[in-house]
């Protein structure tokens, strides 16, 4: 089993940072391509940022210039770090990464965590 956990949102003032963090544990043989998403009340879920596994990385107009996706193999950690946010940020925020599965037939699947909350205030 493979699980990612999300934790770092909060409430947060408009102009304030927040780093988000996804910890993959289980049976992982490599993580590749990883991202950050958000869903916000009423709208479809959409892409904020993504990196790949050799750290080329995308991202959302409406964040860059303010938001970075960083990863750190050797703690199966995918970090967004936020900066200058503002109220249109709020959403829930996931991440998404495409983990090789550790077992003999070395398969990749996409896995999902919980979400995490993000809040900014005007």
């Amino acid at each position: 089993q493979v699980e990612l956990v999300e934790s770092g949102g909060g409430l947060v003032q408009a102009g304030g940072s927040l780093r988000l963090s996804c910890v993959a544990s289980g049976s992982i043989f490599s993580i590749n391509a990883a991202g950050w998403y958000r869903q916000a009340p009423g709208k479809q879920r959409e892409l904020v940022a993504g990196i790949t596994s050799d750290t080329n990385t995308n991202y959302a107009d409406s964040v860059k210039g303010r938001f970075t996706i960083s990863r750190d193999n050797a703690k199966n950690t995918v970090y967004l770090h936020m900066n200058s946010l503002k109220p249109e940020d709020t959403a829930v925020y996931y991440c998404n990464a495409h983990i090789t599965y550790d077992d003999f037939r070395r398969l990749q699947y996409s896995y999902w965590g919980q979400g995490t909350q993000v809040t900014v205030s005007s």
